[in-house]
C-alpha cells in the first residue's frame, strides 16, 4: 500500500507541474500579445513615415507650384530645330528665355501696308507664345512679311507669319516659313463652340503636337476648326482690314493642297511690335 508520505509527495508534485505549466502558458501569451504589440507599432512607423514622406513631397510641389504661381513665372519649352533639318525659308533670330512672365496683358501692333491691326495678348492664358511672339518682334522677324494665304470657303481666316511668304497651310509641308525653333501649343479652346469665333488670332501648327512656330491667322468669320492651335489673343482693331482683304478673294493656289491660296488684295506687315505687359 501506498505510504501517506509518497502520496503527498506525489500530489506536490503534480501541483507544482501544474503549477510550471500555468507559468509557462502566462509567459507564452506574454510574448505573442508583445509580438503583436510591436509588430502593430512597427507598421505605424511605417504607415506615418510614409504618409509623413508623401505630405512632405506633395506639399514640397505645392509650395513649389504656388511659389511659381505667385513670382508670376512659368518654364516654357522651346525646341530648337536641327541645323541639319532646316529648310532655307527658316530664319534663325536665336531662342526665347525659357522662363516666362505669366502676367499682365500686352498689345500686338502690326503697322500693314493697309492700315494698323491690333490685338490684345492675356499672357495669363498664352505665356509662352506670347514671349515667343515679343522674341520675334523684337529681332523684326515679322518686317515686311506678306500675309501669304487667304481661306474663304469652310474656315474663314487670314494666314501670316511666314517670313517667307511661302506657306501653303498649317497642315502643309510646302512652305515652312518661321523660327529656328518649335514650341508646345497652349491655350487651346476646348471647351468653346465654336472654338475659333470671330475675332480671335491664333497660332497655326503643321497638325503634330508641338509644331507651333511664328505662323498664325486672324479669324474674320467664325470657324469651325478642331481645337488644336493655340489661341493668342483677340483683334481689337483693325478688322475692317481683314475683312476687305477677305472681300477681295483669293487666286484659290492652295485649293488642292489646303484650301484657299494668296489674297488677291495684297496685305504686307511692315513693323509688327509687342507692347511692355500692363496689369
Amino acid at each position: 500500500m501506498t505510504s501517506t508520505k509518497e502520496r503527498q509527495r506525489a500530489a506536490a508534485k503534480a501541483r507544482l507541474q501544474r503549477n510550471m505549466a500555468a507559468q509557462a502558458t502566462r509567459a507564452r501569451k506574454r510574448r505573442q500579445t508583445q509580438a503583436v504589440v510591436g509588430a502593430g507599432a512597427a507598421l505605424l512607423l511605417v504607415v506615418a513615415g510614409t504618409v509623413w514622406l508623401a505630405t512632405t513631397v506633395v506639399g514640397d510641389d505645392d509650395d513649389k507650384q504656388k511659389a511659381g504661381a505667385a513670382s508670376g513665372l512659368v518654364q516654357c519649352a522651346f525646341t530648337e530645330i536641327p541645323k541639319e533639318s532646316r529648310t532655307k525659308e527658316i530664319k534663325d533670330v536665336g531662342l526665347p528665355q525659357n522662363q516666362q512672365a505669366s502676367t499682365g496683358v500686352q498689345t500686338l501692333t502690326m503697322d500693314t501696308s493697309l492700315g494698323p491691326i491690333t490685338a490684345k495678348v492675356d499672357r495669363a492664358a498664352s505665356p509662352c507664345t506670347a514671349a515667343s511672339f515679343t522674341h520675334l518682334a523684337s529681332k523684326n522677324f515679322f518686317d515686311n512679311s506678306k500675309c501669304h494665304r487667304l481661306v474663304t470657303e469652310g474656315i474663314q481666316v487670314l494666314q501670316c507669319g511666314d517670313p517667307s511668304a511661302t506657306g501653303k497651310g498649317w497642315r502643309d509641308t510646302d512652305g515652312t516659313g518661321g523660327p529656328a525653333y518649335k514650341m508646345t501649343e497652349e491655350n487651346l479652346p476646348t471647351d468653346k463652340r465654336p472654338a475659333y469665333p470671330k475675332g480671335v488670332i491664333a497660332m497655326a501648327n503643321s497638325g503634330q503636337p508641338g509644331s507651333t512656330g511664328s505662323q498664325f491667322f486672324i479669324v474674320y468669320g467664325d470657324s469651325q476648326l478642331d481645337p488644336n492651335y493655340t489661341v493668342l489673343g483677340t483683334i481689337t482693331g483693325g478688322m475692317d482690314i481683314v475683312e476687305a482683304v477677305a472681300k477681295a478673294g483669293d487666286d484659290k493656289a492652295f485649293a488642292q493642297q489646303a484650301g484657299g491660296g494668296h489674297p488677291k488684295k495684297e496685305i504686307v506687315i511692315k513693323k509688327l511690335t509687342m507692347s511692355e505687359p500692363q496689369g
